[in-house]
């Protein structure tokens, strides 16, 4: 193998194993259950602005308040791929990927070049009494500008009376959460590999002063090549300065999201150091069975030093506390040379980062696909017939908040 990383021996699981892998990322904010060792999704939280204090307080009741006007310097994001025109015609709907508060992802073939795609359906009242109207245009126009090897990629978006559609790519091998799951944990070297992926993804959205603000294994999508791609939007914001919305997966909420201040990037570290605990661990750092909320919370306020930590590799630990520095301004990621700290540490010394990026390090793990369709890699769905409700005319009283995307006949 022509790479510095020598991982190629580690399987993580047999790839007979993933047939039945369960997937929801392409979906947002699914109303599922908390972390457990099965299949089961952690659910991601968007709620109005509340702090840690509150959640002692109301003992475990999230407070909907008004979301505080954000004093920020945006400038607009450069559309990077002209998105196409579609309509519901031009797909042949296959079968569910999953499902989520607002819809459902559908496995779709186009009827002209033959392609498989992912089809995101949004029904508009859903995501307007849910309050996730900023949450959806915003995950459209960051999509439109982003192009990366591992991001998942937007090709256009349409809607009709009743629903909104994007159009996605298929990434075929399931999630990175049930691989992890069926392997309990990773080695060493296998964590790395999917680390520093994940790092020249967040460097590349961050350069773009994009936060993501919902790292996790279930929005980390493995390609037919083993290599990553993450998904699912919905939280992600552009801007130059800072953020204030509460919003992500509460095992990977950084201290100052729930810490009732302004936050920035360096979020995203945060989450990643989590996500590297999980991943060599099985579980994130703070987990305890049956965990509250509110204690949850208090166990991230008061930082690494309650963690209970497994014998990881010395370098390893090392780089998981600097990313999980509660104090923003020491974290990894967010010093003066930004993420170039990040990619010269030593647990990292022996990723060649030029080669990864360009995909031509073998991943440890390669999906058992049996052809450009097979969608074997997420679990089945009930179809309920939703597919055959789509198109049909309604009343459309929130088809202008939506301007973006592009109406077209059925």
């Amino acid at each position: 193998m022509a790479s510095k990383l020598h991982i190629g021996h580690h399987r993580v699981i047999d790839s007979s194993d993933s047939s039945s892998a369960a997937s929801s990322s392409y979906t947002s904010a699914q109303s599922l259950s908390t972390l457990s060792l099965s299949l089961e999704h952690r659910a991601s939280i968007s709620t109005e602005r509340t702090s840690l204090h509150e959640w002692v307080k109301t003992q475990n009741e999230v407070l909907h308040q008004a979301q505080r006007p954000m004093q920020t310097e945006e400038t607009a994001l450069q559309v990077r791929r002209t998105k196409g025109s579609y309509r519901l015609t031009d797909f042949i709907i296959q079968r569910t990927l999953g499902t989520g508060s607002f819809g459902r992802v559908h496995l779709v073939r186009s009827k002209h070049n033959l392609r498989f795609y992912a089809i995101k359906v949004l029904g508009k009242e859903k995501i307007v009494r849910m309050k996730q109207e900023s949450h959806t245009r915003n995950e459209q126009l960051i999509l439109q500008a982003v192009q990366h090897p591992f991001i998942i990629n937007l090709w256009g978006t349409f809607q009709d009376t009743a629903n909104l559609y994007m159009v996605m790519d298929f990434v075929p091998g399931g999630e990175l959460f049930t691989l992890l799951r069926r392997s309990n944990r990773f080695p060493d070297p296998v964590a790395k590999f999917y680390a520093a992926e994940v790092a020249l993804a967040l460097n590349y959205l961050h350069s773009k002063d994009i936060i993501y603000r919902d790292l996790k294994p279930e929005n980390i999508l493995l390609n037919h090549d083993g290599h990553i791609k993450i998904a699912d939007f919905g939280f992600a914001k552009h801007c130059t300065t800072t953020v204030w919305t509460l919003c992500g997966t509460p095992d990977y909420l950084a201290p100052e999201i729930i810490g009732n201040v302004r936050y920035n990037k360096s979020v995203d570290w945060y989450a990643l150091g989590v996500l590297i605990f999980e991943m060599l661990s099985g579980l994130p750092p703070f987990h305890e069975p049956d965990i509250s909320p509110v204690v949850l919370y208090e166990k991230i306020a008061q930082g690494p030093a309650c963690i209970k930590w497994p014998a990881f590799n010395t370098n390893a630990t090392d780089l998981i506390l600097k990313f999980m520095e509660r104090d923003s301004s020491k974290r990894f990621g967010n010093l003066a040379h930004g993420a170039g700290d990040v990619f010269a540490h030593p647990w990292f010394a022996e990723v060649d980062w030029k080669k990864l990026l360009n995909r031509e390090i073998t991943a440890p793990y390669l999906p058992k696909i049996a052809n450009d369709g097979d969608a074997s890699a997420f679990e089945r769905y009930p179809e309920d017939n939703a597919s055959a409700r789509y198109g049909e005319t309604t009343a459309d009283p929130y088809g202008d908040r939506f301007p973006d995307f592009e109406y077209t006949s059925s």
